[in-house]
C-alpha cells in the first residue's frame, strides 16, 4: 500500500522584532539641555524672590519683640509676622507700632485696649481695667497691676480720640505703653501691623489669637 509523502514544513521562521537603535542604552542628553534647565530653574527662583519681595514691602513684615512687656502672651526675641495692608485696629488685637517716646525708640508690641472713641479707666485696687464703664475680662495678663512708679504714669482715666488706639502690654507692671502721658493714645497712623503669627523660635511658631 501506498504511503503518502508529507512534504517538510516550510513554513519560513516568524521575523524576530528588531531592537530600535540605541535601545536599553541611556540615552544622552542634547547639548545645552543641563544649561536650559538651570536657565529655567533660575528664572523660577528670581521670580519666587521678587513674589517675596512684593508681600513683604507691601503686604506684611517680620519684626521681633523687644523686651518682656508682653510676657507671657508673647516672649522676648520672638519674631511676628505682621499683617500690614488692609488693616483696621480691633480691640484685643495685637499690634506693633512705632512712635519715639522718653528713651524708646524702636517698634513696640502692645494689646489695642479701646478704640476712638471710647474711655478707658484703670482701678489698681482691683487691677481691673474699663472701657466705656465695662470691665474687661483680661485672662492674658502676666499677674494684676500695680500703680507704675513712673511720674508720666499716674493717670487713671482717659478718652481716646478718634483714630486712635489706646495700647498696653499684657505684662502690666513692666511696659511702657498708653499709660505714660509721653505715649498716650496712639495714632493709627503709627501702627505697622497686626502680629497674625509667630515665626521663630521654633517652639514658639503658631498664629496669635
Amino acid at each position: 500500500m501506498a504511503q503518502s509523502h508529507i512534504p517538510p514544513d516550510t513554513t519560513p521562521n516568524a521575523p524576530q522584532p528588531t531592537q530600535e537603535p540605541g535601545a536599553g542604552q541611556e540615552q544622552k542628553k542634547r547639548p545645552g539641555a543641563f544649561g536650559a534647565d538651570l536657565n529655567g530653574w533660575l528664572q523660577a527662583l528670581a521670580f519666587a524672590l521678587i513674589f517675596l519681595l512684593i508681600v513683604f514691602t507691601f503686604f506684611c513684615r517680620i519684626i521681633g519683640v523687644d523686651g518682656h512687656s508682653m510676657d507671657p502672651t508673647l516672649n522676648h526675641k520672638d519674631m511676628l509676622l505682621l499683617q500690614s495692608i488692609a488693616y483696621e485696629p480691633q480691640q484685643g488685637d495685637i499690634v506693633v507700632l512705632h512712635k519715639d517716646f522718653g528713651d524708646i525708640t524702636t517698634p513696640i508690641v502692645k494689646r489695642v485696649i479701646a478704640l476712638g472713641g471710647q474711655t478707658v479707666e484703670i482701678d489698681y485696687d482691683t487691677s481691673t481695667v474699663y472701657v466705656d464703664g465695662q470691665p474687661l475680662e483680661e485672662d492674658y495678663i502676666l499677674e494684676p497691676m500695680v500703680l507704675p512708679g513712673s511720674p508720666y504714669a499716674q493717670g487713671t482715666y482717659w478718652e481716646v480720640p478718634e483714630g486712635s488706639v489706646f495700647v498696653m502690654g499684657d505684662n502690666r507692671n513692666n511696659s511702657s505703653d498708653s499709660r505714660d502721658e509721653r505715649l498716650g493714645p496712639v495714632d493709627e497712623r503709627y501702627i505697622l501691623g497686626k502680629a497674625v503669627a509667630t515665626v521663630l523660635p521654633f517652639q514658639h511658631i503658631g498664629l496669635i489669637d
